[in-house]
């Protein structure tokens, strides 16, 4: 499995929504979604800023962490932005690759 960085940022609609259920109602919602597409949820925290929450998941595929994402989109009450996380071997593995790439200009 593949972990990712889940970024999350509610609308009002959302933030109405945290207030009336509160936060762990909403971890579980999101344990709920990340199950429901094979993956575990490792950690989800609430977040003052830019960010309203981080959640780190493993999900099986980027088909898997896309439905997570789309599906939470659609709902109108949170905006998402997904980065994949690498593992120190993963970055190994890149590293010994002799891509070819020739710049613009």
């Amino acid at each position: 499995m593949a972990k990712y960085l889940i970024f999350g940022s509610y609308t009002q609609e959302g933030v109405q929504g945290l207030l009336k259920e509160g936060g762990s109602a909403r971890r579980a919602a999101v344990k709920k979604l990340v199950s429901s597409v094979g993956g575990k949820l490792e950690a989800f925290y609430f977040a003052y800023g830019e960010d309203d929450a981080v959640i780190i998941a493993d999900l099986p595929n980027n088909a898997a962490a896309a439905a997570v994402s789309l599906t939470v989109s659609a709902s109108g009450a949170v905006s998402t932005r997904t980065v994949p996380l690498l593992t120190p071997e993963e970055i190994d593995e890149a590293v010994k690759q002799s891509p070819t790439y020739k710049p613009p200009g």
